[in-house]
């Protein structure tokens, strides 16, 4: 079953009297369930479709379905909405809160949908422990290592139990030791079911994805199956 369905999507930017075409007509299906990266050089195209997946930014023409909704379609507040329920981000920058615990960041997330407290500290709780940070709940970003500081960024994308998990450039700011810790994260939330979009221009974390989409002058290059992914 298809969990997104892009296509046709055409993205211009109006810059001074210049127009800029960022996506160029493009058309992607990702099943749920897949891992999926999507690559290409600066300019390629592929922050804008990031974007668009995420909801962080609406097509110049074309359709995007999320799992059976049509986003292109939606208002600002429908937007906010279905990026809060269906998609869990990851960034390179980790974008945690510097004064809150690691426990404050992971229930933001559950705040903002109207968990209850005690269900939102349980569920946060066990999804700090999900990814080995049970005994740093409390500390706070500059109190953890890079390598910490993304896992708790994963845990809190993870809390609301997403239909996806949208990561740009994840490992853009760790070393290759502490990288390698976190896509062996990506690959075991990949077992356990979830779907995967990961942004990078990094060819050796793109081959840890099982296909691998690279994007040229805002067009599909191509998309091909990754026979031997990276574990």
């Amino acid at each position: 079953m298809s969990l997104i369905q892009i296509k046709d999507i055409v993205k211009t930017y109006e810059v001074g009297t210049q127009q800029v075409h960022a996506l160029r007509g493009v058309s992607i299906d990702i099943e749920q369930g897949e891992y999926v990266s999507i690559m290409g050089a600066s300019g390629s195209g592929k922050s804008t479709l990031m974007n668009m997946i995420g909801g962080l930014d609406t097509p110049t023409s074309g359709s995007y379905i999320l799992n059976n909704q049509a986003v292109n379609e939606l208002n600002d507040d429908q937007l906010a909405a279905i990026r809060n329920k269906e998609i869990g981000f990851v960034f390179q920058t980790f974008n945690l809160l510097q004064r809150s615990t690691a426990l404050d960041n992971v229930i933001l997330p559950l705040i903002y949908a109207g968990v209850p407290k005690h269900e939102r500290i349980e569920r946060a709780t066990k999804m700090l422990e999900n990814v080995g940070l049970g005994d740093r709940m409390d500390h706070k970003p500059n109190e953890m290592s890079g390598g910490q500081r993304q896992r708790v960024a994963v845990a809190r994308a993870l809390v609301n139990d997403p239909s996806l998990l949208l990561a740009d450039e994840p490992t853009g700011n760790l070393d290759s030791k502490i990288s390698k810790e976190v896509m062996k994260l990506f690959a075991e939330i990949h077992r356990n079911g979830n779907t995967l979009v990961v942004v990078t221009h990094e060819e050796d974390i793109a081959m840890h994805a099982h296909r691998i989409i690279r994007l040229k002058d805002g067009l599909v290059e191509s998309d091909d199956v990754n026979e031997n992914p990276v574990y």
